[in-house]
C-alpha cells in the first residue's frame, strides 16, 4: 500500500497506460488534489482516491486504471 507520504506536490500522475492524468497539488485525507493549471486535469481541481495508486515511480504517480478510467471516475473540486 502507498503512503501518502510518499506523494510530493508537483509530481506527474499518469494512468496505467502512460498516458498524463495531471500533476499532485497536494494530498487530501484519501485523496490526490490535482493541480489546477495542468492542460491535463482540466485547469480545474480534481480528486482521485489514493487506492487508485498503483505504485510510485520516480517522480510518477502510477495508478491502476488507464488515463481516460481516471478522468471518467475523478471529481470535480467544488
Amino acid at each position: 500500500m502507498i503512503q501518502a507520504s510518499e506523494i510530493r506536490e508537483h509530481m506527474e500522475v499518469v494512468g496505467s497506460d502512460g498516458g498524463h492524468v495531471g500533476r499532485v497539488d497536494h494530498v487530501l485525507g484519501a485523496d490526490i488534489e490535482l493541480a489546477k493549471f495542468d492542460m491535463g486535469a482540466g485547469l480545474r481541481h480534481h480528486l482521485i482516491p489514493l487506492t487508485w495508486v498503483d505504485h510510485i515511480e520516480g517522480d510518477k504517480v502510477c495508478l491502476s486504471l488507464t488515463r481516460e478510467a481516471a478522468k471518467a471516475g475523478w471529481r470535480a473540486k467544488h
